[in-house]
């Protein structure tokens, strides 16, 4: 893999191009940005950046007050290579908050393992409405020990809209969701993106969670998507790294609360 020209190409299709998203502005701090919101209203981040000194300022301020104006909170999503190259520092000096570093990982669908290999007692279940939904949001509160709502407004509202650009599925223990994961395409573009995959404290070091990414990963290969791309906190990174995801950089959520 050509490391350089792939992150070019996400910055370009992923990034700048936003396929297949609920709601996308091109904001018009202007030409300089995207920034991408759910149509419910229930999230929204900046994903991209093209910014320097002379405009870097102006536009932070910018978001702030729109988003003021509204009453919520965003994200700014920032890349390694995003310039100006203090723009975290600048987020936190307007009152931002950064949350754990991800590495930026991307593999090549056809180089990843696709055999799904679960524990006894273990199944896979698609998500295919809003009761599953609500087994992908205990998974991931069993996880993560955080609260999932808006998740589960998101996603009820992503399948209700477009159903076709999103597959999640949940791993069940019996009746007791113990893991969940989405894969997310990007029409238009080479990629789709994994999301989720925390497993239980009880079930993890099982191959629940491999067996998730290779679910994923055969459902992206159906359909055709060259590349593969996760954000991957440091739990997951190491597995990630053995079945074939290579870094090309890393990401911090920059958060700003009304």
């Amino acid at each position: 893999m050509d490391h350089d020209s792939v992150l070019a190409l996400f910055d370009q299709q992923i990034r700048q191009g936003r396929s297949g998203e609920l709601a996308t502005e091109r904001s018009g701090f202007a030409r300089h940005a995207v920034r991408v919101e759910g149509s419910d209203g229930s999230w929204a981040t900046i994903v991209w950046s093209d910014l320097d000194e002379s405009t870097v300022d102006l536009a932070i301020a910018e978001q702030i007050a729109r988003f003021a104006r509204l009453g919520r909170a965003f994200e700014w999503k920032l890349y390694t290579h995003d310039r100006p190259a203090d723009l975290g520092q600048r987020l936190v000096a307007a009152g931002f908050h950064p949350e754990p570093e991800e590495a930026l990982l991307v593999a090549d669908t056809a180089e990843l393992p696709t055999e799904v290999v679960l524990p006894d007692g273990v199944r896979l279940l698609p998500v295919t409405d809003a009761e599953g939904v609500r087994r992908v949001v205990r998974a991931h509160e069993a996880a993560f020990g955080t609260d999932h709502s808006a998740l589960e407004r998101r996603l009820v509202t992503q399948l209700a809209e477009e159903p076709e650009a999103m597959a999640a599925v949940v791993a069940m223990a019996g009746d007791v969701p113990i893991c969940a994961g989405r894969v997310e395409f990007h029409r238009g573009t080479q990629f789709a993106s994994l999301w989720g995959g925390g497993t239980a404290p009880a079930w993890r070091g099982r191959g629940v969670y491999r067996a998730l990414v290779a679910y994923r990963t055969r459902l992206a290969a159906e359909r055709g998507y060259r590349y593969l791309q996760v954000d991957a906190l440091p739990d997951s990174q190491p597995i990630l790294s053995r079945l074939g995801f290579v870094r090309l950089g890393t990401t911090v959520p920059y958060i700003y609360e009304r």
